[in-house]
């Protein structure tokens, strides 16, 4: 999908704070742009940003943005995505569950904005398409592995598609995609909450 890839702990824990992570998701959905520009929408003042922006930029995350205004320092995402394996280690298997943890909450809030915002004013036609599943399936971890493969290879042709290729009433979808494996549940318990 040419994500960028972190195996880095450091990184994972860097990214994992919410303005870093919401600097690095701006930066993916609409291009390059300064601290100041960025400031208002990740809830930080633009020293504030900057500061974050330069410790994104040391793990690779971001990079500078060549403009032809050499008075502002644009910065753009290095990749259209990241993703991360959890480490075997403890640290990094900690600093995993951080970011994970952070990327869950800011799932959780982009669709309450979503649903708040967006969702009343869909087209007809975008509303029946729109929506969630929840299915449950019994897998061992390499079928579950494969099922996230075979997904992404559905998704891939539509990742790398350009601008020039997209048909005229293509509009942004995001697809958001949770593997939550169950633990056993002592008796009586419910593990559908």
């Amino acid at each position: 999908m040419g994500d960028f890839e972190i195996t880095d702990p450091k990184a994972m824990r860097a990214l994992s704070h919410p303005v870093r992570l919401a600097i690095l998701s701006h930066l993916q959905r609409n291009g390059p742009a300064t601290a100041t520009q960025l400031a208002p929408h990740v809830g930080a003042t633009p020293s504030v940003t900057s500061w974050h922006l330069r410790h994104l930029a040391e793990f690779g995350l971001i990079v500078d943005d060549e403009s032809p205004d050499r008075k502002q320092r644009y910065w753009k995402a290095a990749s259209r995505g990241f993703r991360f394996e959890m480490p075997d280690d403890e640290e990094g298997r900690a600093a995993g569950h951080q970011l994970r943890d952070a990327m869950h909450a800011a799932n959780i809030a982009q669709l309450s904005r979503w649903v708040d915002q967006v969702q009343p004013r869909l087209s007809g036609e975008w509303d029946r398409v729109a929506g969630a599943s929840n299915t449950r399936i019994d897998v061992t971890a390499e079928e579950a592995e494969q099922i996230m493969a075979g997904l992404e290879q559905l998704l891939a042709p539509y990742v790398h598609r350009s601008a020039e290729d997209l048909p005229p009433d293509t509009a942004t979808v995001r697809f958001l995609r949770y593997v939550m494996p169950q633990v056993e549940e002592s008796a009586g318990g419910d593990d559908d909450d």
